[in-house]
């Protein structure tokens, strides 16, 4: 949710320079289930523009609506929507609406936060209940320091309410090891999800960033040089240079590296020659660095295009990565989030 966020901040910001004012919608409490879970986002403008979902496209309108009032008299509320009614989804969201107007501070912090890959909190106080109240609204804890979203809100007068605590983690970011076609595919596909996509590219590879549709950076590092001091938990790494010996490499340079999820493109012959290779260099790897190899990458969906391949792979990192069992939703009890 950290890139929703991120991209509502930056609309908000376009918007204010235009002078046009915002409202923030927050999903702050659910009893039973629905499309997305608490903490999901939208943006509106007092011109009627919307950014950002709260739900599949059902609610949305409502939540338009409804901050008619909130740009008239600078009241946040919260608003309910009942969609066992409704829709069907059997569940009831409890939507907080409130001016959103984080001051140039805020914005700084929020911006660096973000480049700086930084975890921080943002807190919101409401009442589980449709009303409209000036204690609601939310702030931002950057470095043991609150920030509120409007100059007016202020924390000690926010008693008696719920509070909603949501802990936003740097965005999860991709390297992708490789500039052939299906390392373009994997790119778009990885982008549009959300994740900052980083291209590890040969120099002999003569590509430009704009091959790589939504890619954060594009590099072409001498093997000696590659820089893998950003890769940690909330990273994911793939290879898939198509070049065994360039494979190696790259493997050899991220030895030390704990990525959340780290994947070999090709057989697993392939596979086998390229782990043969680091303990030939390496002997005493820790073990932990092959628990995180997924080889070959990608989940067995019968993939065959490189989007199909694609799909594959952005599937497995998502259930390595949230400790999902891999079956159909139709098989599964309960709610579909966990």
């Amino acid at each position: 949710m950290t890139h929703e966020f991120k991209n509502l901040l930056t609309i908000s910001e376009i918007w204010k320079n235009n002078g046009v004012r915002s409202v923030l919608a927050t999903v702050v409490s659910l009893e039973g289930s629905s499309y997305r879970r608490p903490g999901v986002r939208m943006l509106i403008s007092e011109m009627g523009e919307m950014h950002g979902a709260v739900s599949g496209g059902c609610v949305e309108k409502e939540v338009l609506f409804q901050a008619e009032s909130v740009f008239k008299t600078g009241i946040p509320k919260v608003i309910t929507y009942d969609g066992r009614f409704r829709l069907g989804c059997e569940g009831v969201l409890y939507i907080l609406l409130e001016p959103f107007e984080p001051d140039s501070k805020l914005t700084e912090l929020l911006k660096n936060s973000f480049a700086n890959r930084k975890t921080f909190q943002i807190q919101s106080f409401f009442k589980a209940q449709f009303s409209e109240d000036h204690r609601y609204g939310s702030f931002a804890e950057i470095e043991d320091l609150t920030y509120p979203f409007r100059s007016s809100l202020n924390k000690n007068q926010s008693v008696d309410v719920n509070v909603f605590e949501q802990n936003l983690k740097s965005i999860f970011q991709l390297y992708i090891f490789g500039a052939e076609h299906d390392a373009v595919k994997l790119c778009e596909i990885s982008s549009k999800m959300g994740w900052e996509v980083h291209i590890i590219a040969a120099p002999d590879e003569q590509k430009t960033i704009e091959y790589f549709q939504g890619a954060t950076s594009l590099t072409t590092p001498l093997i000696e040089n590659i820089d893998v001091s950003n890769i940690g938990e909330n990273t994911a790494v793939v290879l898939m240079s198509h070049s065994l010996n360039k494979d190696v490499q790259y493997l050899l340079a991220l030895r030390n590296t704990k990525p959340a999820y780290l994947g070999l493109l090709g057989p697993s012959k392939r596979r086998e020659k390229l782990l043969n290779e680091l303990l030939n260099y390496f002997p005493d790897t820790d073990e932990d660095f092959f628990d995180r190899i997924y080889g070959p990458t990608g989940l067995d969906i019968g993939a065959e295009s490189a989007s199909e391949i694609a799909v594959s792979i952005v599937a497995e990192i998502l259930s390595v990565t949230r400790n999902s069992e891999l079956k159909p939703l139709k098989d599964k009890s309960g709610n579909i989030h966990s």
